[in-house]
């Protein structure tokens, strides 16, 4: 897209004011980063739309129900944040398949689709197995 391209920032350089970041909000806002939980309410927000009935009997929403916090916020935030580093940067292009992708297993996207969705599946599992 863009001609001239400008150098990343470093990413150990970003990986340490991230963590400077979570220790800060840990300090500050007695809030741990994360984004697993904010997945379990947006499916809840959409599950409330086909069937409210079975949302409002879920343990899990009783207490405060599905919810856009300052979770979801970090998301759009990240989402938002993301885009403008790409643009600042001259690194934006949309793909439909990345490169690396695509010399190992070809451009098909049946493939991808199925890998990206048990690695979510692991992904969440994770997450939520460490009660995030």
């Amino acid at each position: 897209m863009n001609a001239e391209r400008k150098k990343p920032m470093n990413p150990y350089f970003g990986g340490a004011l991230a963590g400077i970041l979570s220790i800060a909000s840990v300090g500050l806002a007695e809030k741990y980063f994360g984004a697993s939980t904010t997945f379990v309410r947006a499916t809840a927000f959409l599950e409330r739309v086909f069937s409210p009935e079975r949302v409002a009997q879920m343990p899990y929403f009783l207490k405060d129900g599905p919810k856009l916090d300052w979770q979801g916020m970090f998301l759009v935030g990240i989402l938002i944040g993301s885009f403008v580093s790409a643009l600042a940067t001259g690194t934006f292009s949309l793909q439909a398949v990345p490169r690396t992708w695509n010399v190992r297993f070809g451009p098909g996207w049946g493939k991808r689709a199925i890998v990206a969705f048990i690695g979510g599946v692991i992904a969440m599992f994770g997450a939520r197995l460490a009660d995030g």
